[in-house]
């Protein structure tokens, strides 16, 4: 007996007989957003492949068939938080638009380093300072976020680094947000967040031109 197969039409790629790839890519992301949910909520400690795979609403089986460990669930976790907030952060200030306010930029950059994927990663840095087979995972992924997230800021406050004191005057401001990411942590610090903000954006305008 000849064996009949049917073919998924695009009217049906978000219904039940969705092709597997489909379906996998969405299970994937529930994973992903669901471990960076965990991390920030409940820290390493409390983050297990079994609680996540539960917040996802899948098997733990099926968490363990995208990622093999623990380590890798969570690192690709907050790295693809970073590159979504990264591509939110560039569809503000597109490209060929007119030039936004340098306030504009450092604020936007500044929101980077705080909500939930700051918080995840910051619990992912806490967990590999102890944890030595998570270490270099977490220390290759934020040397390359850090250096996606200079490179966008360069762009997005139209710095020219050729320019000497510029790379560090762009880097200096990335490090002040992360360090009012960390006081956010604790406490709300919208006030004098806002007042700093203001500052910087009339050092850059000074410094930048």
């Amino acid at each position: 007996m000849a064996t009949v197969t049917t073919e998924t039409g695009p009217a049906d790629q978000t219904g039940p007989t969705a092709p597997k790839q489909a379906r996998s890519r969405v299970t994937r992301r529930h994973l992903l957003e669901a471990a960076v949910s965990c991390l920030a909520e409940q820290g390493w400690a409390g983050s297990t492949v079994a609680v996540v795979a539960e917040r996802a609403g899948v098997s733990r089986g099926a968490a363990q068939h995208h990622f093999r460990t623990r380590e890798e669930l969570f690192t690709a976790a907050v790295e693809y938080m970073a590159e979504e907030r990264s591509t939110a952060l560039l569809d503000l200030f597109p490209r060929g638009g007119s030039a936004a306010a340098r306030a504009d930029v450092v604020e936007a950059l500044i929101d980077l380093y705080t909500g939930p994927m700051f918080r995840a990663a910051l619990q992912l840095w806490v967990a590999a300072s102890h944890e030595e087979q998570l270490r270099p995972r977490v220390a290759e992924l934020e040397a390359r976020v850090g250096r996606e997230t200079h490179r966008m800021a360069v762009e997005l406050l139209g710095a020219d680094e050729s320019v000497p004191g510029v790379r560090e005057t762009v880097q200096g401001l990335l490090d002040m947000a992360r360090g009012l990411g960390l006081a956010n942590v604790l406490t709300d610090d919208t006030a004098r967040r806002a007042r700093v903000v203001a500052q910087w954006a009339r050092i850059l305008d000074s410094e930048l031109g």
